[in-house]
């Protein structure tokens, strides 16, 4: 039930992936003339508040700094779009984010850094922060893996594939996506890197099937996906 609800529901990834496409549109609708769009691009902020609150709600509220630090940063810049607060009096308030970076680093003292999943599909959002998961599931299908500013670990050393191959969609954005994999996996690696790394850093062995058990798709844009074991 778990996992049909997962499938159900867009991801963050999704989200913010509609989102870009979306502003690509409107800004495309203004310099073309079509339409006069400003009005509804001065509502963008908002929309990454929305996924901010959405990474809060679908990670059950285990991941908290980075999607609130998302929500802070986007609502202040709806507000200064909006006029209700000038760039100056937002500013005033950047030591939050020092503050936010150092309860990030207290609470990862506190609470279980990786955090199993027995999904078939699972989703892991990080941004400003880390998140790092474990899929137990015998029947792994695939995931949406991001990283913006932070970093995102999904352990299948203790997962298995029954009809591969599984699909991970990883971005990495000023951050780094980590998936660690059994060592006699098979992985094909095709993700995009702009100004970034994508690599495979386990040592090189003799394949023992020619079954391809993972496909690691993306992209990666001043930061790194890495597939370890």
């Amino acid at each position: 039930m778990a996992t049909e609800r997962s499938r159900r529901l867009p991801t963050s990834q999704v989200l913010l992936g509609l989102l870009v496409v979306l502003v690509g549109v409107l800004l495309l609708l203004d310099t073309t003339g079509v339409i006069g769009t400003d009005d509804l691009l001065s509502f963008v902020p908002l929309a990454f508040v929305l996924v901010g609150v959405w990474a809060l709600v679908q990670s059950r509220f285990r991941n908290v700094v980075g999607p609130l630090l998302l929500v802070a940063v986007a609502g202040a810049a709806q507000l200064v779009t909006l006029g209700y607060a000038t760039v100056g009096e937002v500013l005033v308030y950047w030591p939050v984010l020092v503050i936010a970076l150092g309860l990030s680093i207290a609470l990862g003292q506190y609470r279980s850094r990786v955090r199993p999943t027995d999904d078939e599909f699972t989703s892991a959002f990080a941004a400003f922060g880390g998140v790092e998961k474990r899929s137990t599931s015998k029947a792994f299908t695939g995931a949406d893996l991001t990283a913006i500013f932070g970093g995102t670990e999904l352990d299948l050393r203790d997962a298995a594939v029954a009809d591969p191959p599984a699909r991970i969609n990883a971005v990495a954005l000023f951050g780094g996506v980590d998936v660690v994999v059994p060592r006699e996996w098979n992985v094909r690696l095709d993700v995009l890197p702009i100004l970034a790394g994508a690599s495979d850093d386990r040592p090189r062995r003799e394949s023992e099937h020619e079954t391809v058990d993972l496909v690691v798709t993306g992209f990666a844009a001043f930061g790194g996906v890495t597939v370890t074991d």
